[in-house]
């Protein structure tokens, strides 16, 4: 820290404990910040596109992740560093907003500080570039609007949805079996969509892992699966047109409030206690019975007597179901959730066509599948693999896929991925320089430059030069003015993402633009960095 002298040469003290705390400033600290974020960048660079690595990731407890969505890796990694944090921060901003392009955002945002950085070295004001990118991310939207298509879907022709979450699914590990996993990401969001409100609620959208099995025995089921059985072993596992009783209270007799003792001591006295309960019980299967049920879904458990009663009257009962999905399954059966047995009645029971229980394998699990529900606006899907890492994997490519079929609802506009919307705007944003004097142009050929780093790092993660490859693609998009030309990652043998059927959806692309450049804004203008020493 700067000592400061009075008139006296006396030096006096301005911060609070100084010499604790370390101080950078002016162009120290952008590169400083700028270094923190290129690293945070440089990790997630290896796992972009469809040829990208996997991230293994230990929590300090033990557990293993491995996973190579861009917002899961930044959680699950302790950052330390301030900017670092706010590259995570960007990249669950994406996942909240759009769902996929995780990954995309930070590359592009490390991208873009890495271009700063020249600038900042040749002397150029941060804020000029700042006000550069910003110029540059707004041609860079517009044009995204301008090379976007739309692209017509129904309930019936489904075909371009599910072209759009393969392409979200090819960068996971479960592409070899996308196309299964596309289509079922798109019928889930159909089920639950509201077409004319262009609005899916995805909290209606289970999805449940069990392991064993393979990848391809992963279905969808129109109705909700239970991680239960049935509380007695002799109760029928299948059960057709089920009227189900929903319940939160617990098969029991009523317990006071108050503390209490009971005093027995003779045979009558309990034999009538006894009695007393099983009075209880008997009205409770009753009030059942009566309002019609042939199901009965408890959210407490019931003991063995009263289990023992349900059986008697051959009521199947299912005990111990958690919350979330008692109200899944009476959104789905069109049920009402019970708090009393006083209050039961025909008209609170859900209906399900089919309630049956599926054992797997050898093993002893059992699961109940509630299906042909009246209101099939529920759907799980369940997914099936070989150990816990590759379902929970599964279950985030699945969620990624879900967003993006989700936003075309909402938004059907797609542009062409790859790569090619990049290098497309990279070449805009390069003509739109020349029309701007003064410093920012230089910040907007920067913007035009960091643009380059998405397909550069596709061809470096296949394997392909990248500066070549890139060179090629530019020139040909420039030659034959085709934004649809990209990184062939897959070896196809054409440029052409049009005819690969790579899409993505048009707003998950202006996001990660706008969202990087804030970013990157925000990391630039800061000036001074105080922070406490460390001893």
């Amino acid at each position: 820290m700067a000592l400061a002298f009075d008139e006296f040469g006396r030096p006096f003290i301005i911060l609070r404990e100084q010499e604790k705390k370390t101080r950078l400033r002016g162009l120290d600290a952008q590169k400083a910040n700028i270094g923190a974020g290129k690293a945070v960048a440089r990790i997630l660079r290896t796992s972009l596109g469809p040829k990208g690595a996997d991230k293994m990731l230990q929590s300090p407890d033990g557990d293993v992740i491995i996973t190579n969505d861009g917002a899961t890796i930044l959680e699950q990694m302790d950052v330390d560093n301030q900017i670092a944090k706010l590259m995570v921060e960007l990249s669950r901003s994406q996942d909240y907003e759009i769902g996929d392009g995780t990954t995309g955002v930070v590359v592009m945002a490390g991208a873009l500080l890495e271009q700063a950085e020249k600038l900042l070295e040749r002397g150029i004001h941060p804020i000029r570039v700042a006000e550069g990118y910003e110029m540059a991310s707004k041609v860079a939207f517009d044009h995204l609007e301008r090379i976007s298509e739309k692209f017509e879907f129904s309930a019936d022709n489904i075909e371009p949805l599910v072209q759009t979450c393969m392409t979200t699914l090819s960068s996971k590990i479960v592409n070899r079996c996308k196309r299964a996993l596309a289509e079922i990401a798109v019928k889930a969001v159909l089920a639950v969509a509201d077409l004319e409100r262009k609005d899916v609620n995805l909290d209606l959208i289970k999805v449940e892992g069990k392991v064993g099995g393979k990848l391809e025995d992963t279905e969808l089921v129109y109705g909700i699966i239970v991680d239960k059985d049935m509380s007695h072993p002799q109760m029928p596992k299948r059960i057709e047109d089920a009227k189900i009783a929903i319940l939160t209270c617990p098969f029991e007799p009523p317990k006071p409030k108050t503390k209490h003792k009971v005093d027995i001591d003779t045979v009558e006295k309990f034999q009538t206690l006894r009695e007393q309960e099983q009075k209880y019980f008997d009205e409770m299967v009753q009030k059942c019975k009566d309002a019609g049920a042939t199901l009965v879904i408890c959210q407490w458990g019931f003991d063995d007597e009263a289990n023992h009663l349900l059986m008697h009257r051959n009521l199947p009962a299912v005990r111990w179901v958690g919350g979330v999905e008692l109200e899944l399954i009476a959104i789905a059966t069109g049920g009402r959730i019970v708090p009393r047995f006083q209050e039961l009645s025909p008209e609170k029971l859900g209906k399900a066509g089919l309630v049956r229980e599926k054992s797997f394998g050898t093993t002893k699990d059992r699961m109940l599948y509630i299906e042909q529900c009246a209101n099939s606006r529920a759907v799980t899907i369940f997914i099936r693999g070989g150990n816990k890492m590759m379902i929970e994997e599964t279950k985030r490519s699945l969620h990624d896929a879900l967003c993006v079929a989700r936003n075309l609802i909402r938004n059907n506009s797609i542009v062409y991925g790859g790569g090619s919307a990049e290098i497309s705007c990279s070449i805009a944003v390069e003509t739109a320089a020349d029309r701007h004097p003064g410093v920012e142009q230089y910040a907007i050929r920067s913007f035009a430059d960091a643009l380059d780093a998405v397909p550069l790092a596709l061809a470096e993660n296949s394997g392909l030069s990248p500066i070549d490859t890139l060179t090629a693609v530019k020139a040909q998009q420039v030659k034959e003015s085709n934004p649809h030309c990209g990184i062939d990652c897959n070896d196809v043998g054409t440029n052409d993402m049009k005819e690969q059927n790579v899409f993505e959806t048009l707003i998950g692309k202006q996001q990660q633009i706008l969202l990087a450049t804030q970013v990157v804004k925000m990391i630039l203008k800061i000036d001074d960095v105080i922070s406490p020493s460390e001893y």
